[in-house]
């Protein structure tokens, strides 16, 4: 298996080109190899515990390796120190140009979602792609309950990935009379154990199926690669996109709202 492959699940990045500052005889040879199979170096950076970052690019999305001082050793996922902070996530931010999400937006409004929370004048929307089948999407609904209660609408997205049972429930939620009533009842009956959402699948009609497309190419279009994906407008109105289970401290900056108490047993590994 290349290496490419074998760290496929790192989160990549939609964004412009710009220049190496690599030399060759720098260059790790897993690296080399990594370039060898079509992949290019947009920048390096010194990071932390004298490890160098390297920016990867391959069909103009980017990702973040880090080698170990001798250059003999990779390091591939989220680099955190000791006060919890995700360095990987400052790195990208600092080195990886944030595309321009604008055009977008307006097809996220569009697109087909189950609105939650406050729904009349709420003071803030947060738009939240989900798999009704994923974890991080239960652990990202369960904490966003806190903030839909002072003031929060979440407008999550329906997509199905991740297993065979996926599209049936998706179906099933948006198939429903009552749409936030099905996904309610997916995340409060949701297995943990199992890693199944407790609403049961349904035989998807065209209808749905042509929403669950269109909302699967919109995660594309955004560069989503996984879920939850969390998109929302920060203060100054830009467009901001995180990937995965948002940490609790970042609920505030996400939502725009005061930091709620949150006292959840399963959310503490959040903190």
């Amino acid at each position: 298996m290349s290496f490419i492959k074998s760290i496929a699940a790192l989160t990549f990045f939609a964004v412009v080109t710009f220049a190496s500052n690599a030399h060759a005889e720098d260059i790790p040879k897993q690296i080399q190899g990594i370039i060898d199979s079509g992949a290019k170096i947009a920048k390096t950076f010194p990071a932390a515990a004298q490890m160098k970052g390297w920016v990867i690019s391959k069909d103009d999305r980017y990702m973040i390796i880090f080698s170990s001082a001798d250059n003999e050793t990779l390091f591939a996922g989220d680099m955190i120190d000791a006060s919890g902070k995700n360095l990987t996530e400052h790195y990208a931010d600092l080195y990886i140009p944030k595309p321009d999400l604008t055009p977008v937006y307006s097809a996220l409004e569009n697109s087909t979602y189950i609105a939650e929370g406050t729904l009349k004048s709420p003071k803030s929307v947060v738009y939240a792609f989900f798999d009704p089948n994923c974890p991080f999407c239960h652990f990202s609904w369960k904490a966003f309950q806190y903030y839909e209660k002072v003031g929060l609408e979440v407008r999550w997205i329906p997509v199905a990935y991740l297993k065979d049972t996926s599209t049936g429930k998706a179906a099933a939620i948006l198939q429903a009379k009552d749409r936030l009533a099905a996904f309610s009842e997916n995340e409060q009956k949701y297995s943990l154990k199992n890693h199944d959402g407790g609403i049961k699948p349904t035989k998807s009609t065209a209808a749905s199926n042509k929403q669950l497309q269109a909302n699967s190419e919109l995660m594309h279009q955004l560069g989503i690669t996984g879920t939850p994906a969390i998109v929302w407008k920060d203060a100054q109105g830009k467009i901001q996109l995180k990937g995965g289970m948002p940490l609790l401290h970042e609920l505030p900056g996400i939502t725009g709202l005061p930091e709620q108490a949150i006292d959840d047993p399963e959310l503490a590994r959040f903190r």
